[in-house]
C-alpha cells in the first residue's frame, strides 16, 4: 500500500473522485493528442452527470484538458483560462452502459487529430482510462504508458517488446486491441520507467506503426 492509498491525493477539493479524479482523467486524455486541442466535448455518465456540477467536476475536467495538475489552484479559473487559450468546450449527459458511475467520454480535437478517450474515476484520486477511440486501453497515470497505434500485422507486439527490452524498460501491464484482422490496432503498455527518445523515434518510423506516444504519469501520482 502506498502513501496515496492511506492519505489520499494532493488535490484541489472538494472531492477526490469528482474533482481530483476528473482532473487526472482529462489531463491524461490531453496527453493522447500530439498537440493541444482547440475543441473538447465531455460526455458525463452517471454520478458525473448527476452531481458533478456541485463537486466542481466540470471545472476539473476543463482544467485537466488545459494541462493543469489536480493540485493546481487555478482549477477554479478553468473557464477563464479556456477562453484565453481559445479552447471551445461543451458538456452533455450521456449513457455509457454498465460502467463505473464516475465515467466520462472526452472527445478532443485539433487541426490534425480527433481522439475519443473514455475513463473512470475509481475513488481516492485513482483513475483508469479503459478506451481510446474504439480500442481497449489501460492507462492509470501512475506510471509511464506507451501507446502504439499500428496496422494489425504478425509480430508487432514482439517487435515493440524487443525495443523496450533493448532499452532495459520492463513491462508492467500490456493490453492489445484491434478493430478487425489486418485492420488497425492499439497497444497500451504500462512501463516501470520512461522510454528513451531514440527507441520511441524508432517505433514511429516502423512502416506498420501509425504513431507511438508515451503518456507520462500524472503530476503528483503515487508510483506504481
Amino acid at each position: 500500500m502506498g502513501l496515496l492509498d492511506m492519505v489520499g491525493p494532493v488535490m484541489i477539493g472538494p472531492s477526490s473522485s469528482h474533482t481530483a479524479g476528473a482532473a487526472r482523467l482529462a489531463w491524461l486524455a490531453r496527453q493522447v493528442l500530439a498537440a493541444p486541442p482547440n475543441r473538447v466535448e465531455f460526455g458525463l455518465h452517471g454520478s458525473f452527470a448527476e452531481t458533478g456540477e456541485g463537486h466542481g467536476t466540470q471545472k476539473a475536467l476543463l482544467a485537466g484538458t488545459l494541462g493543469l495538475a489536480p493540485d493546481d489552484p487555478r482549477i477554479k479559473e478553468a473557464e477563464r483560462l479556456a477562453e484565453e487559450a481559445g479552447l471551445t468546450y461543451a458538456f452533455k449527459a450521456v449513457e455509457l452502459g454498465d460502467v463505473h458511475p464516475n465515467t466520462v467520454r472526452i472527445v478532443l480535437e485539433n487541426d490534425d487529430e480527433r481522439v475519443a478517450v473514455t475513463g473512470s474515476s475509481l475513488g481516492g484520486g485513482a483513475v483508469k482510462i479503459w478506451r481510446v477511440d474504439h480500442f481497449e486501453a489501460h492507462i492509470t497515470g501512475a506510471a509511464p504508458t506507451l501507446l502504439v497505434k499500428h496496422v494489425d500485422t504478425p509480430g508487432v507486439i514482439a517487435r515493440v517488446a524487443r525495443v523496450l527490452a533493448d532499452d532495459e524498460v520492463n513491462i508492467a501491464y500490456l493490453t492489445s486491441s484491434r478493430d478487425k484482422k489486418g485492420g488497425e490496432a492499439l497497444m497500451s503498455i504500462e512501463m516501470d520507467r520512461d522510454l528513451a527518445e531514440i527507441p520511441l523515434a524508432y517505433l514511429n518510423h516502423l512502416p506498420y506503426v501509425l504513431w507511438a506516444r508515451v503518456i507520462p504519469p500524472v503530476p503528483g501520482s503515487n508510483p506504481a
